[in-house]
């Protein structure tokens, strides 16, 4: 089952949807047990294990966290090998000085940004699948 690769089709069927609830970035010693965790997202790391949690759950476990953020869903199936698709979002978000911290799932691509910018981002990202410009150095495929 793959995903699409094209750029241009990536970037004209975008659809977003913001995901209810409000996710901080985690990190906890490497082996440290997470079975009463129920995280978005787990990433070994060399200097520890980051998980993506609501707020609220990081909280009820008294754990530190950093980046209080909103999920957004991309509803396209990209491909795990797409070129530039991620890089473009990004790009076009930082136009509006919004930093981004993708993630990418099987199925799916995931956008975390600023709480409170959520909304910006979603119109950023309308604005991007309704425009039928290709950035500089890009070519329409």
């Amino acid at each position: 089952m793959t995903g699409e690769t094209n750029l241009d089709e990536l970037i004209r069927s975008l659809s977003a949807e913001l995901v209810e609830g409000l996710f901080v970035f985690v990190t906890i010693p490497t082996g440290r047990r997470t079975e009463n965790l129920k995280p978005r997202m787990v990433f070994e790391e060399a200097q520890g294990t980051t998980l993506i949690m609501l707020k609220s759950e990081a909280e009820s476990h008294s754990l530190s966290y950093e980046f209080p953020c909103r999920m957004i869903t991309l509803n396209i199936h990209s491909s795990l090998e797409a070129v530039g698709f991620i890089a473009r979002i990004a790009s076009e978000l930082a136009k509006y000085d919004m930093g981004v911290n993708p993630v990418s799932g099987f199925f799916h691509d995931h956008l975390f940004v600023p709480d409170g910018r959520e909304h910006q981002a979603m119109d950023i990202l309308q604005k991007l699948a309704s425009s039928d410009t290709i950035p500089e150095g890009h070519v329409r495929l």
